[in-house]
């Protein structure tokens, strides 16, 4: 399958949303939500990074990337999610190549890290590891993970943006 990698454009948000709901559909962690966290995020103006897999001039996957807040005060930091591959499209790399095209735009940046919720096994293979000096309240400490780009990996709890649940605003 032929696939590249792309920003999002005006008159994608449809698409997006589309292939997000797909992607969580049976998804045993989901609470059906991420493509209103993505709307939100996009509203508010704290989407960042947002990236689609497109074949065949359809989007087949998304990426989110949006700034986090850390109680230490450190920033540059962003978190990533959420990803979407539709299911029919999985297994084919798209997932890999809207993760490393994420993490390297955040590198252009100049951002500090990243942070992800997710799949150990997944995530490890992009260089996330378990960091016990970061926190995620609720979250499972195995499933929290970090990345750092330029310099140390902080202390402290991280705050995902508001948008994440159903909010307007990033708190830390």
């Amino acid at each position: 399958m032929n696939f590249f990698v792309r920003a999002e454009r005006s008159g994608d948000e449809t698409a997006i949303a589309d292939v997000t709901r797909r992607a969580f559909e049976h998804h045993p962690q989901s609470d059906q939500t991420e493509h209103l966290i993505i709307e939100r995020l996009r509203r508010q103006g704290a989407l960042e990074i947002s990236l689609v897999a497109e074949s065949d001039g359809k989007i087949v996957g998304h990426i989110a990337f949006s700034p986090i807040g850390m109680s230490s005060g450190a920033d540059g930091w962003f978190g990533l999610g959420p990803v979407s591959v539709d299911p029919a499209h999985q297994g084919q790399g798209i997932g890999r190549a809207l993760i490393d095209t994420g993490l390297d735009k955040l590198r252009e940046q100049r951002a500090t890290g990243c942070v992800v919720m997710g799949d150990p096994d997944l995530y490890t293979k992009f260089g996330f590891l378990h960091q016990i000096q970061l926190k995620l309240p609720d979250c499972a400490p195995q499933y929290f993970l970090a990345l750092g780009l330029s310099g140390p990996v902080p202390s402290g709890i991280v705050a995902y943006h508001a948008a994440f649940h159903g909010g307007t605003e990033q708190t830390a």
